[in-house]
Protein backbone atom coordinates (compact mmCIF):
# COMPACT_ATOMS: atom_id res chain seq x y z
CA UNK A 1 0.00 0.00 0.00
CA UNK A 2 3.06 2.27 0.65
CA UNK A 3 3.34 2.50 -3.09
CA UNK A 4 -0.18 4.02 -3.46
CA UNK A 5 0.71 7.74 -1.03
CA UNK A 6 0.84 9.36 -3.76
CA UNK A 7 -2.80 9.43 -4.15
CA UNK A 8 -3.00 10.95 -1.02
CA UNK A 9 -1.64 14.75 -2.70
CA UNK A 10 -3.50 14.23 -5.77
CA UNK A 11 -1.31 11.27 -7.24
CA UNK A 12 2.14 12.71 -6.65
CA UNK A 13 4.65 12.50 -3.52
CA UNK A 14 6.16 15.45 -1.67
CA UNK A 15 9.38 14.87 -3.05
CA UNK A 16 7.86 15.34 -6.60
CA UNK A 17 6.00 18.33 -5.72
CA UNK A 18 9.67 19.67 -4.40
CA UNK A 19 11.08 19.01 -7.78
CA UNK A 20 7.94 20.66 -9.43
CA UNK A 21 8.32 23.81 -7.37
CA UNK A 22 11.46 23.99 -7.68
CA UNK A 23 11.76 24.03 -11.40
CA UNK A 24 8.66 26.55 -11.71
CA UNK A 25 10.86 28.59 -9.41
CA UNK A 26 13.99 29.04 -11.86
CA UNK A 27 12.05 29.54 -14.63
CA UNK A 28 10.02 31.98 -13.22
CA UNK A 29 13.26 33.98 -12.10
CA UNK A 30 14.60 33.33 -15.21
CA UNK A 31 12.06 34.74 -17.15
CA UNK A 32 10.99 37.80 -14.62
CA UNK A 33 14.66 38.77 -13.26
CA UNK A 34 15.61 40.91 -16.23
CA UNK A 35 12.65 42.95 -15.68
CA UNK A 36 13.91 44.30 -12.69
CA UNK A 37 17.58 44.45 -13.40
CA UNK A 38 16.70 47.22 -15.97
CA UNK A 39 14.61 48.67 -13.85
CA UNK A 40 17.54 48.74 -10.91
CA UNK A 41 19.49 49.94 -13.85
CA UNK A 42 17.46 52.83 -14.97
CA UNK A 43 16.74 53.98 -11.31
CA UNK A 44 20.75 53.97 -10.73
CA UNK A 45 21.36 56.27 -14.11
CA UNK A 46 18.45 58.61 -12.25
CA UNK A 47 19.49 58.47 -8.97
CA UNK A 48 22.95 57.06 -8.88
CA UNK A 49 23.62 55.08 -5.47
CA UNK A 50 25.87 56.18 -2.99
CA UNK A 51 28.01 54.33 -0.91
CA UNK A 52 26.07 52.02 1.74
CA UNK A 53 22.24 52.96 -0.07
CA UNK A 54 20.39 50.00 -0.67
CA UNK A 55 17.72 49.02 -2.90
CA UNK A 56 15.42 45.96 -3.54
CA UNK A 57 15.96 43.58 -6.47
CA UNK A 58 13.36 40.65 -7.28
CA UNK A 59 13.93 37.75 -8.95
CA UNK A 60 9.98 36.88 -9.27
CA UNK A 61 9.92 34.66 -6.27
CA UNK A 62 11.06 36.88 -3.40
CA UNK A 63 12.14 40.31 -2.85
CA UNK A 64 15.72 40.85 -1.47
CA UNK A 65 17.76 43.90 0.19
CA UNK A 66 21.05 44.55 -1.70
CA UNK A 67 23.69 47.04 -0.16
CA UNK A 68 25.71 49.15 -2.74
CA UNK A 69 29.21 47.73 -3.03
CA UNK A 70 31.49 50.15 -1.49
CA UNK A 71 33.39 52.49 -3.68
CA UNK A 72 33.32 49.43 -6.09
CA UNK A 73 32.16 51.20 -9.87
CA UNK A 74 32.55 47.99 -11.33
CA UNK A 75 29.35 46.50 -9.67
CA UNK A 76 26.78 45.45 -12.50
CA UNK A 77 23.75 48.04 -11.27
CA UNK A 78 26.48 50.73 -11.59
CA UNK A 79 27.56 50.32 -15.53
CA UNK A 80 27.94 52.97 -17.15
CA UNK A 81 25.45 53.39 -20.02
CA UNK A 82 22.49 56.01 -20.98
CA UNK A 83 19.27 54.40 -21.26
CA UNK A 84 16.01 56.23 -23.14
CA UNK A 85 13.55 53.85 -21.71
CA UNK A 86 12.59 49.96 -20.77
CA UNK A 87 13.21 48.99 -24.19
CA UNK A 88 16.57 50.75 -24.95
CA UNK A 89 17.98 50.01 -22.23
CA UNK A 90 17.22 46.01 -23.01
CA UNK A 91 18.56 46.13 -26.17
CA UNK A 92 21.36 48.19 -25.14
CA UNK A 93 22.82 46.13 -22.24
CA UNK A 94 22.40 42.84 -24.50
CA UNK A 95 24.29 44.45 -27.36
CA UNK A 96 27.23 46.31 -24.80
CA UNK A 97 26.95 43.91 -21.87
CA UNK A 98 25.92 40.45 -23.58
CA UNK A 99 22.67 38.14 -22.83
CA UNK A 100 23.89 37.26 -19.48
CA UNK A 101 24.01 41.03 -18.10
CA UNK A 102 20.07 40.66 -17.80
CA UNK A 103 20.43 38.45 -15.33
CA UNK A 104 22.97 40.54 -13.30
CA UNK A 105 23.01 39.29 -9.36
CA UNK A 106 20.04 36.19 -9.49
CA UNK A 107 22.80 33.43 -8.54
CA UNK A 108 22.96 34.76 -4.74
CA UNK A 109 19.32 35.45 -4.50
CA UNK A 110 18.15 32.06 -5.23
CA UNK A 111 20.13 30.45 -2.84
CA UNK A 112 17.31 31.54 -0.67
CA UNK A 113 14.56 32.42 -2.96
CA UNK A 114 14.39 28.68 -4.29
CA UNK A 115 13.88 26.58 -0.88
CA UNK A 116 11.27 29.46 0.44
CA UNK A 117 9.27 28.39 -2.65
CA UNK A 118 9.93 25.14 -2.14
CA UNK A 119 8.52 24.89 1.46
CA UNK A 120 6.28 27.54 0.57
CA UNK A 121 4.27 25.12 -2.67
CA UNK A 122 5.13 21.63 -0.79
CA UNK A 123 3.60 23.23 2.67
CA UNK A 124 0.37 24.32 0.72
CA UNK A 125 -0.26 21.39 -1.40
CA UNK A 126 -0.07 19.12 1.60
CA UNK A 127 -1.62 21.79 3.92
CA UNK A 128 -4.60 22.10 1.70
CA UNK A 129 -5.15 17.85 0.98
CA UNK A 130 -5.42 17.40 4.67
CA UNK A 131 -7.72 20.30 5.17
CA UNK A 132 -10.30 19.33 2.23
CA UNK A 133 -10.44 16.12 4.16
CA UNK A 134 -11.30 17.86 7.20
CA UNK A 135 -12.91 20.51 6.96
CA UNK A 136 -15.47 19.11 4.97
CA UNK A 137 -18.72 21.10 3.91
CA UNK A 138 -16.32 23.87 4.16
CA UNK A 139 -13.57 22.83 1.71
CA UNK A 140 -13.58 25.23 -0.41
CA UNK A 141 -12.00 27.78 1.98
CA UNK A 142 -9.07 25.18 2.81
CA UNK A 143 -6.72 27.05 -0.02
CA UNK A 144 -7.44 30.19 2.17
CA UNK A 145 -6.39 28.44 5.55
CA UNK A 146 -3.42 26.28 4.25
CA UNK A 147 -1.88 29.23 1.86
CA UNK A 148 -1.64 31.66 5.42
CA UNK A 149 -0.09 29.15 7.12
CA UNK A 150 2.41 27.98 4.26
CA UNK A 151 3.40 31.40 3.79
CA UNK A 152 3.72 31.75 7.65
CA UNK A 153 6.59 28.96 7.91
CA UNK A 154 8.21 30.13 4.60
CA UNK A 155 9.01 33.56 5.67
CA UNK A 156 9.71 32.32 9.40
CA UNK A 157 12.48 30.20 8.01
CA UNK A 158 14.04 32.54 5.36
CA UNK A 159 14.08 35.59 7.49
CA UNK A 160 16.80 35.12 9.58
CA UNK A 161 18.91 33.82 6.29
CA UNK A 162 18.16 37.05 4.56
CA UNK A 163 19.02 38.97 7.33
CA UNK A 164 22.33 37.30 7.48
CA UNK A 165 22.99 37.69 3.63
CA UNK A 166 22.34 41.51 3.87
CA UNK A 167 24.82 41.58 6.67
CA UNK A 168 27.48 39.66 4.90
CA UNK A 169 26.94 42.04 1.65
CA UNK A 170 26.85 44.97 3.18
CA UNK A 171 29.90 44.54 5.45
CA UNK A 172 31.81 42.10 3.49
CA UNK A 173 32.30 39.66 7.18
CA UNK A 174 34.07 36.73 7.08
CA UNK A 175 31.58 33.90 8.55
CA UNK A 176 33.60 33.45 11.23
CA UNK A 177 33.29 37.46 12.57
CA UNK A 178 29.38 37.16 11.21
CA UNK A 179 29.41 34.69 13.94
CA UNK A 180 30.14 37.03 16.37
CA UNK A 181 27.94 39.33 15.31
CA UNK A 182 24.94 37.25 15.39
CA UNK A 183 26.11 35.78 19.48
CA UNK A 184 26.45 39.68 19.94
CA UNK A 185 23.38 40.86 18.85
CA UNK A 186 21.17 37.71 20.61
CA UNK A 187 22.80 38.30 23.55
CA UNK A 188 21.79 42.36 23.44
CA UNK A 189 18.59 41.93 21.54
CA UNK A 190 17.06 38.57 22.41
CA UNK A 191 16.80 35.83 19.61
CA UNK A 192 13.95 37.82 18.00
CA UNK A 193 16.55 40.28 16.95
CA UNK A 194 17.00 37.52 14.07
CA UNK A 195 13.64 38.14 12.65
CA UNK A 196 13.34 41.68 12.26
CA UNK A 197 11.52 42.67 9.73
CA UNK A 198 9.22 39.61 9.34
CA UNK A 199 6.28 41.35 10.77
CA UNK A 200 5.90 43.81 8.18
CA UNK A 201 6.49 40.78 5.76
CA UNK A 202 3.78 38.79 7.08
CA UNK A 203 1.76 41.62 7.25
CA UNK A 204 1.73 41.75 3.18
CA UNK A 205 2.65 38.14 2.77
CA UNK A 206 -0.10 36.65 4.60
CA UNK A 207 -2.76 38.21 3.42
CA UNK A 208 -1.32 37.80 -0.41
CA UNK A 209 -1.06 34.09 -0.04
CA UNK A 210 -4.60 33.55 1.53
CA UNK A 211 -6.47 35.11 -1.43
CA UNK A 212 -4.34 34.69 -4.33
CA UNK A 213 -4.87 30.46 -3.48
CA UNK A 214 -8.00 31.13 -2.32
CA UNK A 215 -9.33 33.13 -5.76
CA UNK A 216 -6.41 31.00 -7.84
CA UNK A 217 -8.61 27.42 -7.22
CA UNK A 218 -11.60 29.56 -7.65
CA UNK A 219 -10.79 30.55 -10.75
CA UNK A 220 -9.12 27.64 -12.07
CA UNK A 221 -12.46 25.36 -11.73
CA UNK A 222 -14.92 28.37 -12.98
CA UNK A 223 -12.23 27.95 -16.15
CA UNK A 224 -12.08 24.72 -15.99
CA UNK A 225 -16.25 24.26 -16.18
CA UNK A 226 -15.95 27.10 -19.15
CA UNK A 227 -13.75 24.83 -21.12
CA UNK A 228 -15.60 21.56 -20.37
CA UNK A 229 -12.33 19.91 -18.86
CA UNK A 230 -11.53 18.00 -15.77
CA UNK A 231 -8.18 18.61 -15.74
CA UNK A 232 -7.02 22.46 -16.07
CA UNK A 233 -4.78 23.02 -19.03
CA UNK A 234 -1.35 25.40 -19.21
CA UNK A 235 -3.34 28.48 -19.98
CA UNK A 236 -6.29 28.14 -17.41
CA UNK A 237 -3.49 27.89 -14.65
CA UNK A 238 -1.87 30.34 -16.23
CA UNK A 239 -4.41 33.02 -16.69
CA UNK A 240 -5.75 31.98 -13.03
CA UNK A 241 -2.44 32.73 -11.50
CA UNK A 242 -2.27 35.96 -13.33
CA UNK A 243 -5.66 37.52 -12.33
CA UNK A 244 -5.54 35.69 -8.81
CA UNK A 245 -1.72 37.45 -8.15
CA UNK A 246 -3.30 40.64 -9.56
CA UNK A 247 -5.97 41.02 -7.07
CA UNK A 248 -3.82 40.24 -4.06
CA UNK A 249 -1.25 42.54 -5.16
CA UNK A 250 -3.59 45.26 -5.59
CA UNK A 251 -5.38 44.50 -2.12
CA UNK A 252 -1.65 44.14 -0.37
CA UNK A 253 -0.52 47.53 -1.71
CA UNK A 254 -0.12 49.24 1.68
CA UNK A 255 1.63 46.64 2.81
CA UNK A 256 4.00 46.46 0.39
CA UNK A 257 4.82 49.90 0.17
CA UNK A 258 5.50 49.44 4.19
CA UNK A 259 7.37 46.46 4.06
CA UNK A 260 9.95 47.68 1.61
CA UNK A 261 10.25 51.18 3.41
CA UNK A 262 11.09 49.07 6.36
CA UNK A 263 13.49 46.63 5.13
CA UNK A 264 15.25 49.73 3.16
CA UNK A 265 15.41 51.55 6.54
CA UNK A 266 17.18 48.35 8.28
CA UNK A 267 19.31 47.75 5.24
CA UNK A 268 20.85 50.76 5.30
CA UNK A 269 21.30 50.72 9.23
CA UNK A 270 23.51 47.41 8.89
CA UNK A 271 25.26 49.20 5.78
CA UNK A 272 26.91 51.88 8.31
CA UNK A 273 27.10 48.91 11.36
CA UNK A 274 24.30 50.49 13.71
CA UNK A 275 22.44 48.73 15.73
CA UNK A 276 18.90 48.06 14.68
CA UNK A 277 17.72 49.06 17.77
CA UNK A 278 17.75 52.69 16.31
CA UNK A 279 14.78 52.24 14.12
CA UNK A 280 12.67 50.45 15.92
CA UNK A 281 9.25 52.13 14.05
CA UNK A 282 6.51 49.90 13.96
CA UNK A 283 4.89 49.06 11.20
CA UNK A 284 2.23 51.78 11.91
CA UNK A 285 4.53 54.67 12.55
CA UNK A 286 6.38 53.77 8.99
CA UNK A 287 2.43 54.13 7.47
CA UNK A 288 2.09 57.04 9.22
CA UNK A 289 4.74 58.66 8.16
CA UNK A 290 4.93 57.73 4.43
CA UNK A 291 1.08 59.46 4.61
CA UNK A 292 2.24 62.44 5.85
CA UNK A 293 4.87 62.76 3.78
CA UNK A 294 2.57 61.94 0.00
CA UNK A 295 -0.79 61.79 1.39
CA UNK A 296 -3.47 58.41 1.25
CA UNK A 297 -1.95 57.81 -2.63
CA UNK A 298 1.72 57.36 -0.82
CA UNK A 299 0.84 54.08 0.24
CA UNK A 300 -0.16 52.69 -3.14
CA UNK A 301 2.93 54.24 -4.39
CA UNK A 302 4.12 51.54 -7.57
CA UNK A 303 0.86 50.44 -8.33
CA UNK A 304 1.48 49.61 -12.01
CA UNK A 305 5.61 48.27 -11.74
CA UNK A 306 4.03 46.09 -8.56
CA UNK A 307 1.34 45.06 -10.87
CA UNK A 308 3.64 44.38 -14.28
CA UNK A 309 6.07 42.27 -11.88
CA UNK A 310 3.74 40.55 -9.86
CA UNK A 311 1.36 39.59 -12.34
CA UNK A 312 3.41 37.16 -14.32
CA UNK A 313 5.47 35.91 -11.66
CA UNK A 314 2.38 34.46 -10.39
CA UNK A 315 1.50 33.43 -13.73
CA UNK A 316 4.54 31.57 -14.59
CA UNK A 317 5.39 29.80 -11.35
CA UNK A 318 1.83 28.33 -11.30
CA UNK A 319 1.94 27.45 -14.69
CA UNK A 320 5.23 25.72 -14.36
CA UNK A 321 4.58 24.05 -10.81
CA UNK A 322 1.37 22.92 -12.30
CA UNK A 323 3.16 21.49 -15.21
CA UNK A 324 5.38 20.19 -13.58
CA UNK A 325 2.82 18.22 -11.02
CA UNK A 326 0.40 16.85 -14.18
CA UNK A 327 3.62 15.57 -15.62
CA UNK A 328 4.76 13.31 -12.06
CA UNK A 329 0.86 12.60 -12.06
CA UNK A 330 0.92 10.60 -15.28
CA UNK A 331 4.39 9.11 -14.82
CA UNK A 332 3.11 7.48 -11.14
CA UNK A 333 -0.43 6.60 -13.09
CA UNK A 334 1.98 4.81 -15.82
CA UNK A 335 4.13 2.94 -13.24
CA UNK A 336 1.33 1.57 -11.52
CA UNK A 337 -0.61 0.91 -14.59
CA UNK A 338 2.31 -1.10 -16.14
CA UNK A 339 2.66 -4.15 -13.65
CA UNK A 340 -1.56 -4.93 -14.44
CA UNK A 341 -0.67 -4.45 -18.09
CA UNK A 342 2.14 -7.22 -17.37
CA UNK A 343 -0.25 -9.59 -15.83
CA UNK A 344 -2.74 -9.08 -18.22
CA UNK A 345 -0.63 -10.00 -20.84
Amino acid sequence: MSRQSPAASNGITPLQQMVASCSGAIITSLFVTPLDVVKIRLQAQKNPFPKGKCFVYCNGLMDHICVCDNGNTKAWYKAPSHFNGTLDAFVKIVRQEGTKALWSGLPPTLVMAVPATVIYFTCYDQLCSALRVRMGDHSQEAPLLAGAVARVGSATVISPLELIRTQLQSQKQSYRELTDCIRSAVQSEGWLSLWRGLGPTLLRDVPFSAMYWYNYEKGKSWLCERSHTREPTLTITFVSGAMSGSIASIVTLPFDVVKTRRQLELGELQAKNLSCQVSSSSTFSVMSRIVAQGGFSGLFAGFIPRLIKVAPACAIMISSYEFGKTFFRKHNEERTLRPLQDTNA
